[in-house]
């Protein structure tokens, strides 16, 4: 049995959609099962691993080539692009997974991975966090924030999964009324300072990188 010290980080990827309507900014997050072993009772952005299949789902339009770029920071030369793509993959599919919505284009006929071909060309990457180690899970997850008017969703139709119950939207310049993550509330913290800096979260900027060191963490930039 493998010991939860030893565990290595699976890679995973995190959907952070922001309504910026009425000029205000609130964020989608979901409350996890209690029957989870990671983080039950937890609000959290719809997010999860990825998938060994996500490198080879067909899309309908790529990651913008800065947030390749970015990515590819801090990654392993072996990482290949199919991989990266399958970061983007993996955040839309949980997001269609966790709160049933839906970015990209429909299809029908011949049974697929997925009922649509994901659009990952608005998803810009802003944060990347390890689990530390003693965690009964690891994860290297990517945060993609995404604006809810460039991809045509409704906030209202966002609806509970067995992932994610409770799904509600809140203004991050608000107080927070759930319970988060300690994670959670630093991405949050990183995606404020992103916003007063450029409310359009330019493709290709800096990226925030919590890691562990000498058991406290640690924020990078990449």
């Amino acid at each position: 049995m493998t010991k939860p010290g030893s565990l290595r980080p699976v890679d995973a990827a995190s959907v952070v959609l922001i309504d910026r309507s009425q000029d205000r900014y609130r964020v989608l997050v979901g409350k996890r099962s209690s029957k989870h072993v990671f983080m039950p009772d937890l609000y959290v952005f719809p997010g999860g691993r990825r998938d060994r299949h996500d490198w080879r789902t067909p899309v309908s339009a790529p990651l913008h080539p800065a947030a390749i770029e970015r990515l590819r920071v801090h990654t392993s030369a072996r990482t290949g692009q199919a991989t990266l793509h399958g970061l983007g993959v993996a955040a839309l599919r949980e997001l269609h997974e966790e709160a049933g919505l839906t970015i990209g284009t429909r299809v029908s006929g011949e049974p697929a991975a997925l009922p649509f071909l994901p659009d990952l060309s608005m998803l810009r990457f802003f944060a990347r966090a390890i689990t530390p180690p003693g965690q009964p899970r690891r994860f290297d997850t990517r945060f993609f924030a995404l604006f809810t008017d460039e991809t045509g969703i409704d906030p209202t139709s966002a609806s509970d999964s067995h992932e994610l119950q409770d799904l509600r939207w809140v203004d991050i310049f608000e107080q927070l009324n759930v319970d988060m993550p300690m994670i959670t509330i630093q991405v949050l913290e990183e995606l404020k300072r992103c916003l007063q800096q450029d409310p359009s979260l330019p493709f290709g900027a800096q990226v925030a990188f919590f890691r562990n060191h000498r058991g406290q963490v640690v924020r990078d930039m990449l």
